[in-house]
């Protein structure tokens, strides 16, 4: 799907766009290939170094704009404008390392009952959206490796993170898709670009 390449390229852009939209530096993006203007769903999500904490996750689950334009889009809101944490200064960007997660477009999940959906989730490789309502929430995959959670478990913070009861899962009534990702992240803030697996 993406390459070690696209993936350097597409964290290298998240943070070329954020440094510059906080005025760190004024540099010209990279080019971008052919794959990079082709729709695509990503999310790039901030972390603090070294601990780890998260400090923005912003993307598009849809592939809806391309590729090269939303990693800028989610880059810069993810900095900027996640609701759950404040703005991110200048100063901290020494101090935080950059993951983007290139999406599959979601695919519906159709099942009879909770046994049936379980059966069609795989920790390591499915990111989940619940759906009901007005409501809606998204895990990507590798949430669940990074807290040791079984498929419940993912059903169950999918749930939450929709709104929803945490339990809703096993009455049948929640729309929920699954999508795969390729996750790319820096190992320190600015360093080398590797594939982190998810398993």
């Amino acid at each position: 799907m993406f390459t070690q390449a696209d993936g350097e390229l597409a964290v290298r852009l998240a943070r070329a766009v954020i440094m510059k939209k906080l005025g760190v530096t004024d540099i010209e993006f990279p080019e971008v290939p052919g794959k990079f203007r082709e729709e695509c769903g990503v999310f790039v999500t901030l972390n603090t170094f070294p601990g780890k904490d998260l400090r923005g996750c912003i993307g598009y689950s849809e592939p809806i704009m391309p590729l090269g334009k939303a990693i800028m889009d989610v880059a810069v809101a993810a900095a900027l404008r996640d609701p759950r944490f404040p703005p991110v200064r200048p100063e901290e960007m020494s101090a935080i390392v950059i993951d983007v997660t290139l999406l599959t477009p979601p695919c519906d999940i159709t099942y009879m009952d909770e046994e049936d959906l379980v059966r069609q989730i795989v920790i390591g490789r499915d990111g989940l959206i619940a759906r009901k309502g007005f409501h809606s929430g998204l895990l990507l995959p590798q949430v669940p490796v990074e807290y040791g959670w079984s498929i419940e478990e993912l059903l169950y913070h999918t749930c939450m993170k929709a709104g929803l009861n945490p339990d809703e899962w096993r009455r049948g009534d929640v729309h929920f898709q699954k999508f795969q990702g390729k996750v790319f992240g820096e190992e320190t803030p600015g360093g080398s670009v590797v594939e982190i697996p998810l398993s």
